[in-house]
């Protein structure tokens, strides 16, 4: 009897606990989760042999090495060209540095206007402001792409806009016939940044091809994990030659290189841009290449999940949060999950979600938080000039969670549980 009187004297606590507003966040009734959400992908054992061997013999230098064949970065180029099906392929230190090429690649000059998503990561306004260009913000929508209704108004109102530089953020694609369309119309140049979008198609070619040229990420977060890394795409011979010179492919380095074109295409560029030092090193390079062997395998694991996760949030709070729609014509990669809260619920009622999610081992960002740097107010290097009303609205509703490719199937279960009960605790409140 004192063992039973204990027992419902515990759970009389407990059913306090939960029902107090003051024990909301730390309620030990509720879901919690205990892994890292910032839990990278691997590199891949054989990643870690090859960096390991290059670093053994000191050849870590691109371009220390007898020819373009023995060299572990011209491989890698080859590999990632292969993948994305493009003609020439530059490995870069970073997707900024080879948004900023692929721009001055094209001919902007400075204080060139280039169009570009009012919701992106500030990595591109600074790749922009970089590059001696002057960003103009088009709209993004609740799908979180360019609205290209806005995009035309745009290139309407700035006439002298020559470029227009579209992000595929978080791996979300715009109708890129619809966009290619008007930026012909106006006889504007289009780049495609693919930061996010490695492993996406667009009707049945990997992203990156509508435009002139493209960039692609191998950060940390990225489909491919070199830490830092980036790599300049194009078909286009000029772009491919002088992005090979402004990264450092100095007097007749560009030998050294399988995806770019010929020396008559380089003739004297090496003696008339810069050499601004940019190039991937060997080790980044090592352990990139096996990692793109499983992009397929690991693109159909990330879908898997992401369907699970949203057909579950839809089920259970539908009234309360909408998943983004794909545009038809695009094969996703859906490494992260993206959600739009309703406008019923008040900004209070977003923080304290918010809170619940984290207090309970689930950071969740608000892309429009006064404090991310992808919430377009926070761009101060590159301030907005006109208003981008549907763009500020969509961005106090937008939540981003990252779907760890190391984390168990269980453990988006537990996701799943963690939201909706985190939505339920703030409605509460």
């Amino acid at each position: 009897m004192p063992a039973t009187h204990l027992t419902t004297s515990a759970l009389a606590a407990l059913f306090a606990l939960a029902s107090s507003s003051s024990g909301l966040l730390t309620n030990p009734i509720r879901t919690r989760i205990s892994r890292d959400i910032k839990t990278p992908d691997p590199v891949p054992q054989s990643g870690i042999d090859e960096a390991v061997s290059l670093m053994s013999t000191g050849r870590m230098y691109r371009y220390n090495v007898p020819n373009a064949e023995e060299s572990v970065v011209s491989q890698c180029e080859v590999e990632i060209a292969e993948y994305t099906g493009h003609k020439y392929c530059v490995a870069l230190n970073s997707c900024g540095s080879a948004i900023m090429l692929m721009m001055k690649c094209a001919g902007l000059q400075p204080g060139d206007e280039v169009l570009s998503n009012a919701f992106t990561f500030g990595a591109v306004p600074s790749a922009i402001e970089h590059a001696g260009g002057k960003a103009v913000y088009v709209e993004s929508d609740y799908n979180h792409v360019m609205d290209v209704d806005d995009l035309e108004k745009k290139l309407v109102e700035y006439p002298n806009a020559k470029f227009c530089l579209i992000s595929h953020m978080r791996g979300k694609v715009a109708d890129m016939d619809a966009v290619k369309a008007a930026c012909d119309r106006h006889d504007v140049v289009l780049l495609e940044d693919c930061a996010h979008s490695l492993g996406v198609s667009w009707k049945g070619k990997h992203t990156g091809h509508v435009g002139k040229a493209c960039a692609i990420s191998s950060q940390s977060y990225k489909m491919i994990n070199s830490g830092e890394g980036g790599f300049l795409l194009t078909d286009d011979p000029q772009i491919a030659a002088k992005c090979a010179v402004y990264a450092g492919a100095y007097e007749g380095l560009a030998g050294k290189h399988l995806t770019v074109p010929g020396p008559e295409v380089f003739a004297d560029l090496p003696t008339q841009i810069p050499n601004y030092s940019l190039r991937m090193s060997g080790i980044a390079a090592a352990v990139i290449r096996p990692q793109i062997l499983t992009l397929d395998e690991r693109r159909e694991k990330y879908n898997r999940r992401y369907a699970f996760v949203t057909k579950n949030l839809v089920q259970r709070k539908g009234h309360l949060l909408s998943i983004p729609t794909n545009t038809p014509g695009m094969t996703p990669v859906h490494d992260s999950l993206q959600f739009n809260l309703s406008h019923k619920i008040t900004d209070d009622q977003v923080q304290t979600f918010l809170d619940e999610c984290s207090a309970h081992g689930l950071p969740v960002e608000l892309f429009g938080h006064k404090t991310n740097a992808r919430n377009f107010v926070n761009w101060g290097f590159a301030p907005a000039e006109d208003p981008l009303p549907l763009t500020a609205k969509m961005l106090t509703r937008a939540c981003d969670v990252r779907l760890p490719l190391m984390w168990d199937d269980e453990d988006f279960e537990t996701m799943v549980d963690v939201i909706c009960e985190s939505l339920d605790a703030a409605l509460e409140s």
